[in-house]
């Protein structure tokens, strides 16, 4: 029995109504909305939960100013396993139960988690095959013609961390999480082990240049079923009129390289984080080998327009297998707090954010 991903993700947010016009835009179901609130379900079955500030099923204290994802409530696939957590997590950090039957906590990080019996739903997908110069499987047959995204699950959340190994450890020690792939000095990726994209979570150092100083988050993915879903989102959000302010500088529509995977990042409104496309990742099970890089070779984008610290021929080809994680031990601390970095990381600005 095991955590199986994201349930709900649940925003504190200042204006819900140009939030509830956002995630409408974005091609979310709308569930349900009223004064107070506004739910969206996926086809997984997790949900985008919207709520004013000042909210009493908001956590309390807020985990940070501004509007954002204020708590991340993972699906458990049982009774047995959601009582087992609880235990695990009653050790170190206060446990609540509330009247559905979640518990929450704060992390030691200060991001604020639930827990709850979750009956994850199967996700139907249709991709049409991808035809190559040597290999045809879409023969005599046109390519599905979409309409509009409808992102069908929420692949992970990524926050900062004053701590990022320490965050890791503290999921794996109590939610089982699994170590998938670290960006040396810049975070850590982490899988739910009841799931198998590559990875639920990603923790970014608070250290680097455009981290704040304390937890905060960053964004939120969303599965789609190809790269036609993508850009499609993309060019609909646009024309909306939502922006990505650093679109130009981060590739736009573009590749990671440390997940194989296609994005393209969305401007949520009140600065309150990026919604994320995210389509094509690599799925991967417990025979995965957590692998370490430095950050510009596992981030660098296809794109002709990515910052010039991810260009060149310069591009250092270091990727390690980490099993041991041995690449852990210069970035632990004993006491979060932000401190200086040194190197290429030193270089980060705003523009690179989205390639690390």
């Amino acid at each position: 029995m095991s955590v199986l991903g994201v349930e709900s993700a649940v925003f504190g947010v200042s204006d819900l109504e140009e939030h509830r016009r956002f995630w409408t835009d974005f091609g979310l179901p709308l569930a349900h909305a009223d004064d107070s609130e506004a739910v969206f379900e996926l086809a997984s079955g997790s949900k985008v939960v919207l709520y004013r500030h000042g909210d009493p099923r908001l956590p309390s204290p807020d985990p940070f100013p501004g509007d954002g994802l204020k708590e991340t409530v993972w699906g458990v696939d049982g009774i047995e396993a959601l009582e087992r957590i609880a235990g695990s997590l009653a050790a170190e950090v206060e446990v609540r139960r509330s009247d559905d039957g979640a518990i929450h906590c704060v992390c030691p990080d200060g991001q604020p988690i639930a827990l709850k019996v979750w009956a994850k739903k199967q996700v139907v997908s249709e991709a049409s095959p991808v035809n190559t110069p040597a290999s045809w499987p879409r023969f005599n047959q046109h390519r599905i013609w979409r309409k509009k995204a409808i992102p069908k699950t929420i692949n992970h959340v990524v926050f900062f961390s004053p701590d990022y190994v320490g965050s890791f450890e503290f999921y794996e020690r109590h939610l089982g999480f699994r170590y998938i792939d670290h960006s040396r000095g810049t975070g850590i990726f982490a899988r739910a082990p009841g799931t198998f994209e590559h990875h639920s979570i990603f923790w970014v150092n608070c250290d680097l240049p455009i981290a704040p100083d304390g937890f905060k988050f960053m964004h939120i993915a969303f599965g789609c079923d190809d790269i036609d879903e993508v850009m499609l989102g993309a060019n609909i959000m646009e024309a909306k009129g939502w922006k990505n302010e650093s679109m130009n500088s981060s590739g736009g529509i573009s590749r990671h390289r440390i997940s194989s995977a296609i994005y393209y990042y969305c401007d949520m409104p009140g600065k309150a984080g990026e919604a994320e496309y995210h389509a094509d990742t690599d799925y991967l099970d417990d025979n995965w080998v957590p692998r370490a890089w430095d950050f510009r070779f596992g981030s660098l984008l296809w794109s002709n327009n990515a910052p010039p610290i991810f260009r060149g021929d310069n591009i250092p080809w270091d990727m390690t297998f980490d099993a041991d994680r041995a690449s852990f031990e210069p970035y632990r601390k004993a006491t979060p707090g932000k401190r200086p970095v040194e190197g290429k990381l030193a270089e980060i600005t705003e523009e690179d954010e989205h390639a690390i």
